[in-house]
């Protein structure tokens, strides 16, 4: 099955090539941005009665194919190369708007015809987004048919309100759209853009569906029952339900949430600011919290210094976790394994959840066809951070594709560039964007499990990230991507190699 690496890396060569032979065309209904995020060209406008309220509507429909190969250097227990093939897409349905009350639907599937068998589920890691592992374990389904968004919106004046299945691109909570199914959540959420310049985002969100399952789940639960006296299998399901994202703290489970007298299911309460009310300076403010578990406020700033020719642009975040309960009941680790408080992990309060990071970093951009960005990031050496909810702490600044980088006591150092040829007049509708990162993980941070010494962290490593976008200029709406990951990192304490090498390849049709 190793045959489509050369065959995604050909085929976005063919789309180049084809795409050089194309002439102007109309603007797709929708397009990408490089972050996966879908615009909308074409809406629906406003009618003046209820019969034009569905009749005027727009459908928008979308046919995407993933592959994943991921291939480690060396073989331990536990650890197995694997690959994930999946083609689906989505249909989506906007209503018009009348008397400022909208709708919409969005129908998800992700269809996997060729797969790894079910006992190989658990070897999966960024390939598990095309699939349930859950129902692919459990029940042999290889699909995914999902409604993720269903809403209804009222708008007014500049400001509207949503209620229902949703995106939310917020700091820490994020579509992610990068794979076959959307991260979404239920609620309410408010968007404001009535003051000047500013932008004000609210929300109250009382579940979440990760983008690997078929049915929305809690926002803050680890897992769905008791696992003592379960089997092995029995616990691995278990691990996949409810919020079993790779950045969820796995110490905030449904049964420590029991033993601990607590409630399992949890709300995620959000407001945001950005404004741009000051020349040259963007100040974001952003809290995040879960109440009586965590809480995260964040301060964000970015100015713009003209120089000649050019912008340099830096800025600085600066992110403090308050623990509100959620330390004691799961610990300071997002492992889990300092639960119970027998063991301290390297951590200087492992039950304690009170943390902060710093990231700064600094932006070179011009009217040429590259960018550059130098980034960094240093994670208190108090608790891991908490944010399951793809909005990632370091992102854009130091996060590298598939990289957690804000463990307590991490430090982070990553030069970016992207080179656009369409720009440039070179390739039609290609460009290209690389991350050099070095991530400086704690070897400290240690613990035994099942009575073995284990890294409560990553090991430390140098990552190597690569994109290759190329819109198809000849079809418009139709999209490639190659992505691909060299990972040089460390060996674990007890022996395991974590060096790998991962490739993505993407297409996408908009229409």
């Amino acid at each position: 099955m190793k045959l489509y690496k050369p065959i995604a890396i050909t085929a976005i060569i063919l789309l180049s090539t084809t795409s050089s032979f194309a002439e102007d065309t109309p603007t797709p209904k929708r397009t990408l941005k490089a972050n996966r995020l879908v615009v909308y060209n074409v809406v629906p406008q406003n009618v003046d009665s209820f019969s034009d309220f569905l009749g005027k509507g727009e459908f928008y429909g979308r046919i995407r194919v993933n592959t994943f190969d991921y291939d480690w250097s060396g073989h331990s227990v536990g650890y197995k190369d694997h690959w994930v093939t999946a083609v689906g897409g989505s249909l989506t349905y906007k209503t018009a708007c009348f008397k400022g009350f909208s709708g919409m639907i969005d129908v998800y599937t992700s269809q996997n015809p060729w797969h790894m068998d079910q006992d190989d589920m658990k070897f999966l890691k960024s390939g598990k987004d095309a699939l349930s592992r859950y129902d692919a374990y459990n029940d042999g389904d290889y699909y995914m048919n999902v409604i993720a968004q269903a809403y209804g919106e009222f708008k007014l004046h500049k400001s509207s309100l949503k209620f229902g299945r949703q995106k939310l691109e917020t700091l820490l909570t994020r579509s992610n759209d990068t794979k076959m199914i959307p991260n979404t959540f239920e609620g309410f959420s408010l968007l404001s853009k009535d003051l000047d310049k500013t932008t004000i985002k609210m929300a109250w969100l009382t579940k979440q569906k990760l983008r690997d399952h078929s049915t929305f789940h809690d926002v803050l639960t680890y897992g769905d029952d008791y696992v003592s006296g379960k089997t092995s299998t029995e616990k691995m399901l278990i691990g996949w339900s409810n919020n079993d994202d790779s950045a969820m703290h796995k110490g905030l489970s449904y049964e420590n949430y029991k033993n601990a007298g607590e409630d399992t299911k949890h709300d995620l309460l959000i407001a945001e600011i950005k404004t741009k009310a000051i020349k040259n300076l963007d100040i974001l403010l952003n809290y995040t919290g879960v109440p009586d578990v965590v809480s995260l406020a964040t301060i964000e700033t970015h100015y713009t210094i003209a120089v000649s020719s050019y912008k340099i642009i830096p800025a600085f975040r600066y992110l403090y976790q308050f623990d509100d309960g959620g330390g004691d009941i799961g610990g300071a680790s997002l492992t889990g394994l300092l639960a119970d408080g027998t063991q301290d992990g390297g951590y200087h309060d492992s039950q304690s959840l009170d943390s902060w990071l710093f990231a700064a970093r600094i932006d070179l951009k011009s009217k040429a066809p590259w960018a550059m960005r130098v980034g960094y990031s240093h994670i208190s050496d108090e608790a891991d951070i908490v944010a399951p909810w793809r909005g990632f702490p370091t992102g854009g600044f130091t996060r590298a594709m598939g990289q957690y980088n804000w463990y307590a006591n991490t430090d982070t150092y990553m030069l970016r560039g992207s080179y656009n040829f369409d720009k440039a007049g070179l390739v039609p509708g290609l460009t290209t964007m690389f991350r050099l990162c070095y991530q400086d993980y704690d070897d400290s941070k240690t613990a035994l499990k099942s009575g073995i010494k284990v890294n409560l962290v990553p090991t430390d490593r140098t990552v190597l990230h690569l994109d290759f976008i190329q819109q198809i200029k000849s079809l418009p709406g139709l999209e490639a991507r190659l992505r691909m990951v060299f990972a040089d990192a460390d060996d674990s304490i007890n022996g395991i190699e974590y060096s790998y090498n991962e490739y993505r390849f993407e297409l996408n049709y908009l229409f």
